[in-house]
């Protein structure tokens, strides 16, 4: 299994290094490549992610029937499909194609990765490897957006274009190394059915896990999409600046991604998302005041709020998933995480329309983002009725074949 932990932190690593290069530039290149406008590049993004809301039912069964690393393998081919899409737009409708298929890709690659992770893992209580997981995810994906920001001060169209195809390259190579090196165990075709979308929203307790995670979900997708607008477009700041605040968030997972959860190792699982979500709300209203701002003042604070930024994602994500894998019924598993997955895919659809709002105002979109964290801390409150054993993590030593997972790698 050495191996096989190996292939899939590298295998994640080259993915999160493409979308690093152009997930955080996607409404960037719509507007500065394509031609659209603020707005109308904000609405069709929004639009086509919508169409992830058609995936956690049917994801949920392929994972049950075929097993993760399958569902994983396709989803980074339809993502490549996505990116390719977007280097032939065009105009709207093209811009439309390639969101559309990365929405349907990325919802695809949510809903099993994080079961095939707890497969591969041995730990009982999954923050750990969802943090070293993310760890290395985040340090590629800083990566990414390092390279980006380079590319981005020759101030060149055909730069941004590479971009997008070097993503497309690297969803290719990511699936071929799951694909041919991840080993899983067999799926037992036989075994009962997965249960229903409409059985696992029935579940209350889920169902409030799915929308405060939505509610606070939405500063991150805002803050990957939405802040190189906000530097380059509505402050006019220098065009390095987004792509270097993304690569910060590289030293600072790596450094304490795994630490914050083993700090917080002590606290209900319930508690430290709502730490993470007050977290959230703070970073919006502190990032707001930078339209105030002196000039000169500008690159330092961005980097002071935007650490603040990545210290709630390392609070709140590892807890959120790992209640995820903890709250359902073991057999019904797969169905239970594809469901979560709806609360990232309504945060993706939410964040272009919340950037769109940068056309109204340069500091609604900061307003909406700090109210809905502050309305996924009242959500979560729900959840303090949770059995005790699920709401706080087990202790558990990380035995010495796990070394993998810690392999330096959002």
């Amino acid at each position: 299994m050495d191996r096989s932990r190996f292939a899939l932190l590298i295998g994640l690593a080259i993915d999160n290094f493409g979308s690093g290069l152009f997930l955080p530039l996607a409404l960037l290149y719509a507007t500065r490549v394509v031609g659209l406008g603020v707005d109308s590049a904000g609405a069709v993004v929004a639009v086509a992610t919508m169409l992830g809301f058609a995936v956690p039912p049917l994801a949920g069964r392929l994972t049950h029937r075929f097993g993760p690393r399958f569902v994983v393998v396709s989803a980074q081919l339809l993502q490549g499909a996505g990116a390719l899409g977007y280097l032939l737009a065009g105009g709207a409708v093209g811009v439309f194609v390639g969101a559309g298929l990365l929405a349907l890709g990325t919802q695809l690659f949510y809903c099993a990765v994080f079961v095939l992770i707890a497969d591969v893992s041995t730990n009982e209580a999954k923050e750990r490897p969802f943090a070293l997981v993310a760890m290395v995810r985040s340090a590629a994906f800083g990566l990414g957006a390092l390279s980006a920001a380079i590319v981005l001060t020759w101030e060149s169209d055909t730069a941004l274009r590479w971009l997008v195809g070097l993503d497309a390259v690297t969803f290719v190579v990511a699936a071929f190394l799951l694909a041919v090196f991840v080993v899983t165990e067999p799926v037992d075709r036989c075994s009962a059915p997965a249960v229903g979308t409409l059985t696992v929203l029935r579940d209350r307790r889920y169902l409030a896990l799915i929308a405060s995670t939505c509610l606070v979900g939405l500063a991150v997708d805002f803050a990957l999409v939405g802040t190189p607008v906000f530097i380059l477009q509505v402050l006019e700041g220098p065009a390095w600046l987004p792509g270097a605040l993304l690569a910060s968030g590289t030293v600072l997972s790596s450094v304490y991604g795994v630490k914050v959860v083993d700090a917080l190792r002590g606290y209900r699982r319930t508690r430290s998302l709502q730490i993470g979500a007050w977290t959230y709300a703070v970073w919006g209203l502190l990032t707001m005041a930078m339209i105030w701002l002196p000039a000169g003042w500008l690159v330092p604070y961005a980097f002071a709020t935007w650490a603040l930024m990545v210290a709630a994602s390392k609070v709140f994500f590892p807890f959120s998933g790992a209640l995820s894998e903890a709250l359902p019924p073991r057999g019904e598993r797969a169905a239970y995480m594809a469901t979560f997955q709806y609360a990232f895919t309504a945060a993706q659809v939410l964040a272009p329309a919340a950037v769109a709002l940068f056309a109204v105002s340069a500091w609604l979109p900061w307003a909406v983002v700090t109210a809905s964290s502050l309305a996924g801390v009242l959500v979560l409150g729900w959840l303090g009725a949770i059995p005790s054993a699920v709401d706080r993590p087990i202790a558990v030593v990380v035995p010495r074949d796990d070394a993998a997972l810690s392999t330096p790698r959002t």
